[in-house]
């Protein structure tokens, strides 16, 4: 059954992190992607070694076309297939499109409908939107960062996931989507700026709330959600792996107080001043456990305790074995795709749909001109 995405074809000029991550997404749900690559397979070695392998996971369901476009017949070809797109995604510094001579204009002038999307760090404008940067630059700039660790300790980045992922991959899949939903009502396509600051200062719009109400300490380690709470944390077990616990409100934290064993006395005042002594108490309990045995009493309990997984164990849980959260392709460990869909669900579907010339074809190039162009090299 195919996705709710199917009959979207788009034009996706390959890049890295955020960019492969939306045409991901899209391409999961059924959309029509076709992943145009500027580099030479016989060129520079490749500073990023799982590009074209079997482990770039975040390449699957489309196929690639290694596509030279200092060439005329290059650009054409381009041309050709934007001109059939709903959408295009494109991750370089501000300009590079332009200098390729695929700038925003040009595309739109030849494809009215056409949603031209820009993936970057710091968005089209401002003061560094030329300049090199990454997911730990972005999100340092939203005052989040600064939010994140323990106290005492230098800020500690949350992996890749804020900016380059939930900030900019995702937010550009959702923008590509409203583009398209406008094009589709109007028939007029528009530029979608997705930059990873705008994207990760949007996903703080809680904290920004609470700090405006005077709810949310600059200090890290007093905030109920910051690592600081006794209630909301990660503990270690008597075999030295971790539970993580989350009982906010009080019923949850009265539960996970009467099955741990802890003495309610001592946490009737849970103020922030009290916090370290009594993560300390917390701290002494669930050290005489294991993690087996406190999930064992407490996982599918309203306790909001769950084993701290790495990501060998993560796959096994019964809880994502359950849900079909990860799938084998070929010996490679895949995210599957999300969110769920009753009627037309997702699926992955391969790494690569085929050689650039299948490709080609299924989007219209007649075989006897690809089989020129690629005897030219331009392919």
């Amino acid at each position: 059954m195919a996705g709710p995405l199917e009959g979207l074809k788009i034009v996706e000029f390959v890049g890295l992190g955020p960019t492969s991550f939306t045409a991901m997404m899209l391409s999961d749900m059924g959309a029509d992607v076709v992943r145009i690559d500027r580099r030479s397979k016989a060129g520079e070695p490749n500073p990023y070694p799982v590009l074209g392998t079997k482990y770039d996971v975040m390449a699957r369901n489309r196929g690639t076309v290694f596509l030279d476009l200092k060439t005329p017949e290059g650009l054409q070809v381009a041309f050709e297939l934007l001109e059939k797109a709903d959408a295009l995604l494109e991750g370089f510094r501000p300009g590079v499109m332009e200098r390729v001579g695929l700038s925003p204009d040009k595309c739109i002038e030849l494809n009215p409908r056409l949603v031209y999307t820009r993936i970057t760090g710091w968005g089209q404008s401002g003061p560094l939107s030329h300049t090199a940067g990454h997911d730990i630059n972005y999100i340092a700039l939203s005052g989040l960062l600064a939010a994140t660790g323990a106290p005492g300790t230098p800020p500690l980045p949350p992996l890749n996931l804020i900016g380059d992922f939930g900030g900019g991959g995702m937010l550009a899949a959702f923008g590509v989507l409203c583009g398209i939903m406008y094009a589709q009502r109007t028939g007029k396509g528009q530029v979608v700026d997705a930059a990873m600051l705008d994207g990760t200062n949007l996903m703080g719009a809680m904290i920004f709330g609470l700090r405006s109400m005077g709810r949310w300490s600059l200090e890290r380690g007093r905030n109920w959600i910051d690592g600081g709470a006794p209630y909301y944390g990660c503990y270690e077990c008597a075999d030295g792996k971790y539970v993580g616990i989350g009982p906010i409100e009080p019923h949850f934290f009265a539960l996970l107080a009467e099955k741990a064993g802890l003495d309610e006395d001592i946490f009737r005042d849970i103020g922030v001043e009290r916090w370290p002594a009594l993560r300390e108490e917390m701290a002494r309990v669930f050290r005489t456990r294991t993690r087996a045995e406190w999930c064992g009493l407490l996982e599918r309990s309203d306790a909001c305790v769950s084993p701290v997984l790495d990501l060998d164990e993560a796959p096994a849980h019964p809880q994502n074995a359950a849900r079909g959260n990860f799938v084998d392709v070929d010996g490679v460990l895949h995210s599957a795709p999300a969110p769920r869909f009753s009627r037309t669900p997702g699926a992955i579907r391969a790494k690569d749909t085929g050689d650039a010339a299948s490709t080609l074809e299924t989007w219209g190039l007649p075989h006897e001109r690809i089989a020129a162009l690629r005897e030219k090299g331009v392919i």
